[in-house]
């Protein structure tokens, strides 16, 4: 592929079905829709668990959240995990950081491999196997045992460099708005939401990461190919947004809330504990959602803009002409569907996300401003840009798929039956309200694009089962419908294929084992032999003719 380079970009919490290009009746986003008119809109991304660091932690390995181990926000990516940075630059391409990983470094792995943290080889660890041009994770709120994130924040840092003079204007200026009396309207409490954050629009987060790529972009080297990862912490909450973005959106642009009565009455005990906790039971309220969600849109809409003002100056400076551009989240957010907020389960509202990848080469264009249906994983991002960077996917390895065929107008010859997530749940407070060992706090996803199972691990949990061309909202849960019983046990069937994976033996590919295979005999190694003439000839011939000595009988 002649293609130069790869701008990664990722808005943390975006949901699929939020962009106008995705069916969305009243927000409108005219430049990622541009860029999907472009591209190639993938409808069926699923990504490979609901949380945060965990799905980036797949997605920037290419494997699945039982395969690295970081399985919820602040689990170590263990040292040694093989990254999308390890891979493009075994290929000749840099790969570079802007903004949020959600990345927490094996510190412990490092310091005992003698690891120095602050050498080439300790950094890459630390900032998830990328050179972090700026690393800014985007939430920076303090409490009263300290801060969330106890690094700096080179947001806040510019901040003050702009005359913002809180001592956190992360939290003071950029998430809370001012009430009439002049005091303080955290972002923290969504009775706020509807309030401008009190900032100047140009110094918010979203354009300030925006200038800080632009800026990056700039000041490359022209000789190296760079894969760079722009990671924005918008549309995640606090949901307040800068003027004039406050009020583009009222509670009548909101679209129906997805839910029915019918969801709580006798609920699997997993989904009833996340509905019913202090987030879900936020998100129950009328006047949460008109409060939240025109944020959310807002944000969103500053977010399009920004990609506007980007595309424009890589219009402008022929940069399109060599850059992929690939827009994508790390997972969504209920917003009140369900009868949930945030994220946490499975739905399509958590899991599923948008994905748009603009490939500038000639081969892509025959699938401009097409859509795609096939069934996505986020994964697949790695395998795509590794054969992007000129490579060849280290299937032992990297477990997503190129998505290059897809692009270039060729259906692969095989591919996946179904998506998979996980959710490790753990450390949650639902953990405890269910009463499952923390072993046992595991779920999963399994769809083949007509059905979803959710399984849980606990004891008595079982499935919960939905039928996506019936009931597309997915509001009737036939996981307990003895009708249903075959879709579960062939879903399951699927799950159970998929655990047995082999996703360990990453230090030996299949061309090394089959390069293995048989070798032992060659180095001498006769295993079973009765007879020299059981095996060719130049196997035994050494060990065959005239001993020199004879120590037995003393000649």
């Amino acid at each position: 592929m002649a293609t130069k380079n790869i701008l990664f970009i990722m808005f943390d919490q975006l949901r699929w079905d939020y962009l106008s290009c995705a069916g969305h009746k009243t927000l409108h986003t005219p430049h990622i829709d541009r860029l999907a008119s472009q591209g190639v809109r993938f409808t069926k991304c699923y990504v490979q668990s609901p949380v945060c660091g965990a799905s980036r932690m797949s997605t920037y390995t290419g494997r699945y959240s039982s395969s690295h181990g970081a399985q919820w926000n602040g689990y170590p990516l263990r040292v040694g995990e093989m990254t999308l940075g390890d891979h493009l630059r075994a290929n000749g391409m840099d790969c570079f950081l802007l903004g949020k990983t959600h990345m927490k470094a094996d510190l412990e792995g490092m310091a005992r491999l003698g690891i120095d943290p602050d050498s080439k080889i300790g950094r890459r660890q630390a900032e998830c196997g990328f050179d972090a041009h700026i690393r800014d994770d985007g939430l920076w709120p303090e409490g009263p045992e300290g801060f969330y994130d106890p690094k700096p924040s080179p947001y806040n840092a510019y901040l003050k460099s702009k005359g913002y003079q809180e001592d956190n204007p992360w939290n003071m200026n950029a998430n809370a708005g001012r009430d009439e009396d002049g005091s303080i309207a955290s972002g923290w409490f969504m009775r706020h939401a509807d309030k401008p954050a009190n900032i100047r629009e140009e110094d918010s987060e979203t354009t300030w990461l925006t200038s800080e790529t632009i800026d990056f972009i700039q000041n490359a080297a022209p000789d190296t190919p760079w894969c760079a990862h722009v990671s924005y912490i918008k549309p995640h909450w606090p949901y307040i947004v800068p003027a004039p973005y406050h009020a583009l959106y009222g509670p009548d642009d909101v679209q129906p809330v997805n839910r029915s009565d019918s969801e709580r009455v006798d609920p699997h005990p997993v989904y009833k504990t996340f509905h019913s906790n202090l987030i879900g039971r936020a998100f129950h309220r009328q006047e949460v959602r008109d409060k939240a969600i025109p944020a959310y849109m807002g944000l969103i809409k500053q977010c399009d803009d920004q990609m506007g003002r980007l595309f424009a100056w890589l219009e402008e400076t022929g940069r399109m002409k060599d850059t992929v551009i690939v827009i994508t989240s790390d997972h969504g957010d209920y917003l009140g569907d369900h009868w949930m907020g945030e994220k946490d389960l499975f739905h399509d509202c958590s899991a599923k996300v948008p994905l748009i990848i603009y490939d500038p080469s000639a081969e892509a264009d025959a699938t401009r401003g097409t859509t795609c249906d096939a069934l996505v994983e986020q994964i697949d991002l790695t395998a795509t840009f590794i054969e992007m960077a000129g490579g060849e996917v280290p299937s032992h390895i990297v477990e997503g798929r190129s998505l290059l065929p897809f692009l270039h107008g060729h259906k692969p010859e095989e591919w996946r039956e179904v998506a998979i997530s996980e959710y490790d749940y753990a450390v949650t407070p639902m953990r405890a309200t269910l009463g499952v060992r923390d072993q046992d706090a595991r779920l999963y996803m399994v769809t083949d694009g007509r059905w979803k199972l959710m399984h849980s691990e606990g004891p008595g949990h079982g499935a919960m089962l939905f039928d996506l061309v019936n009931d597309p909202g997915e509001l009737t849960d036939l996981g307990r419908d003895p009708a249903h019983a075959a879709e579960r046990a062939r879903l399951y069937a699927h799950l159970h294929r998929w655990a047995l994976r082999m996703n360990q033996r990453v230090t030996r590919s299949a061309a090394d084992i089959a390069g293995m295979r048989g070798r032992s005999r060659r180095r001498g190694i006769l295993l079973g032999v009765y007879d020299e003439h059981e095996v060719e000839d130049d196997l035994t011939r050494h060990l065959q003719g005239k001993a020199k000595e004879d120590f037995v009988s003393g000649r």
